[in-house]
């Protein structure tokens, strides 16, 4: 029995990189990361989802969704959730 990667699956699955399928997925992924370093920074300081939606004048539902599918999330919305709500910076980076 061959032992597949989990680069060969995707790419047998979702195409190779640089496909709409593929990019899709990839997007999707760095979405669904952002999300759980949301989580993982509020739980950090110690924060409920209603604690910092409170801080942020949102609604805790609003910061469920942020963690669990950070893809509606614009960067103001990021930058206050992390600067405003967290005390922290956000540091972005661009590969191309």
């Amino acid at each position: 029995m061959e032992t597949k990667t989990w680069t060969k699956i995707k790419d047998d699955v979702y195409g190779k990189k640089g496909t709409d399928r593929r990019d899709e997925l990839e997007r999707d992924f760095e979405s669904f990361k952002i999300g759980l370093l949301l989580r993982k920074a509020r739980e950090e300081k110690n924060l409920t989802q209603e604690q910092l939606a409170e801080l942020l004048d949102k609604k805790r539902t609003y910061i469920s969704r942020v963690e669990n599918n950070g893809s509606n999330l614009t960067l103001k919305t990021l930058f206050d959730i992390v600067e405003k709500g967290l005390g922290g910076k956000v540091n972005i980076s661009i590969k191309v």
